[in-house]
């Protein structure tokens, strides 16, 4: 017979001061054989070592109190090993944390940005030409940038969404096409627009260096010889909207990326920037296996 369970999920046989935990969970789950063997082999004088209890509370994980009792409970590893032990000491920077087997983000160095790029900026850190560029917008906002990067690019002329971040797998893996994460953009273009226009881009437009597909199109207005296209793919080849948009008859005059798998640009003004916040960052990490 299965063991009755509480509201809050615990077995009604569970101890009541024992804390369900609330774990944030690690951007990063996986852990390369080399990461874990390099965590365990690092010499104490080199650890940055901080209480264990301390570091879970840090991490949101519980009070230090009951980060104590989550602890004598057996239900927190360091290194794929149990620690019961009070008052064992860790590198947060290094070492892998977990709390009833879910990775706990313990390392607050990485960092996860949304820009609003305007539009005639261009999608680098800096620039030897002296153009806008996007290193100019971080470095005055974010401590000279964090060491951030930009993930993928937009074209000088094309507004909207551009992730930064210091956390360079994550960004591989969003730009790898094997994972398909979408993008959508809003296209005001030449021409009033028809389902005909729907049907070929859905359907692909043969391109110089291939067939492209949307995964959608929705027509949003069409007005006095112009039309407002939504077009979501997983595409990421150089100027690909435009070049599909220009080859079905329907050349941009304007182009805005407002979304990036479920990351939205929302009301964000041109040259602003915000954090992403924490559902946001777990259904990117989701999204590309990590």
């Amino acid at each position: 017979m299965d063991t009755p369970a509480r509201r809050d999920g615990t077995p009604e046989t569970a101890p009541k001061d024992i804390y369900l935990s609330q774990a944030k969970p690690a951007k990063r789950q996986h852990v390369t054989a080399q990461e874990a063997e390099a965590a365990l082999n690092k010499p104490e004088s080199e650890k940055a070592q901080v209480r264990l209890q301390k570091v879970l509370a840090s991490a949101g994980v519980a009070s230090r109190r009951m980060s104590e009792k989550l602890i004598a409970a057996g239900r927190v590893e360091v290194n794929g090993e149990v620690v019961v032990k009070m008052g064992t000491r860790i590198d947060p920077s290094v070492d892998i944390v977990r709390v009833d087997g879910e990775r706990v983000q313990v390392n607050e160095e990485m960092v996860y940005f949304v820009l609003n790029k305007p539009r005639g900026v261009h999608s680098t850190m800096s620039d030897d030409l002296g153009r806008p560029c996007v290193g100019d917008l971080v470095g005055t906002r974010l401590k000279e940038g964090q060491g951030l990067f930009h993930v993928g690019r937009l074209d000088a002329q094309t507004e909207g969404l551009l992730l930064l971040t210091n956390d360079g797998e994550l960004a591989n893996r969003l730009m790898h096409p094997k994972y398909e994460v979408k993008k959508t953009y809003m296209a005001t273009v030449l021409g009033e627009a028809s389902r005909k226009l729907i049907r070929e881009l859905k359907d692909g437009v043969e391109l110089d260096d291939g067939i492209a597909r949307a995964d959608s199109v929705q027509i949003v207005d069409v007005w006095q010889g112009k039309s407002l296209i939504k077009v979501e793919l997983h595409e990421g080849r150089k100027h690909i909207v435009r070049r599909m948009l220009k080859e079905a008859g329907f050349p941009v005059q304007a182009l805005v990326r407002t979304k990036i798998h479920t990351v939205q640009l929302g009301e964000q003004k041109p040259g602003t920037i915000r954090a992403l916040n924490q559902a946001e960052l777990q259904s990117m990490y989701k999204k590309v296996g990590l």
